[in-house]
């Protein structure tokens, strides 16, 4: 089984390989674009992890650009998942710090029209689609690691206030984390036939922007245990 993992920043993608490898080799591939891939190679599984930038546009065009990598090297096998990784804020009630969040849906919250009447989904206006359905090991994923099973809302500006918080609540009262890239990795992904899923670990609550309360290093270590509890799932479902 081979595997893409997406992450925004180094940080998220030093922890993701550190759960999957901990004290194996990682061997570095550099990808067009000016991206690395670093490879997490298991018994049964091979898992490439790219730091491809914030936000959904930059996270789509280096996602697609693995995958067009990889469907053009001769002899290479294709991939099998992608899965957006990182760290995100948490909704009050549904996931709090240190909680990992495996997405039931990856949701592009902000994508759509504002009106008088409030927010209008793209779909609404014609022009398209505003939420992606994970993979369908998403379920036995999130059972296998502990973690909530929720809707992951992808947004371009991050919350900083209750109004917003409260906004983004009501349209989306079942969301359990907001993060910036996942539905970008997912638009990819699709768009190159190859399922995805998406794994969150709880940084901050979604509402004021308060720094002193955020729990990074707590978050990235979330992670990277989420990953370390991944592989057996991974290798199982390459039976």
């Amino acid at each position: 089984m081979r595997v893409l993992v997406v992450t925004a920043v180094r940080a998220e993608a030093d922890s993701v390989a550190a759960g999957l490898r901990p004290d194996g080799p990682v061997t570095s591939h550099r990808i067009p674009g000016g991206h690395t891939l670093r490879r997490c190679a298991g018994t049964r599984t091979v898992v490439d992890v790219l730091a491809g930038g914030v936000g959904p546009a930059a996270a789509a065009a280096a996602t697609a650009t693995a995958l067009t990598a990889a469907a053009s090297t001769p002899g290479a096998p294709p991939y099998d998942l992608v899965v957006s990784a990182g760290i995100g804020g948490g909704f009050a009630g549904v996931a709090p710090l240190g909680a990992v969040v495996v997405a039931d849906a990856m949701v592009a919250a902000d994508l759509g029209a504002q009106t008088p009447d409030g927010h209008l989904p793209v779909e609404e206006l014609g022009f398209g689609r505003s939420v992606h359905r994970p993979a369908a090991l998403s379920e036995r994923v999130a059972e296998a690691l502990g973690a909530v099973h929720g809707p992951v809302l992808t947004v371009s500006t991050v919350t900083g206030t209750a109004a917003r918080a409260a906004e983004l609540t009501a349209r989306h009262p079942h969301a359990a984390v907001e993060a910036m890239e996942g539905f970008g990795v997912a638009e990819a992904a699709v768009s190159h036939g190859v399922p995805v899923a998406e794994i969150r670990a709880v940084s901050n609550a979604v509402g004021p922007r308060d720094r002193a309360a955020w729990r990074i290093g707590e978050a990235l270590d979330a992670l990277r245990n989420a990953f370390r509890l991944l592989i057996p799932v991974l290798e199982e479902e390459a039976r």
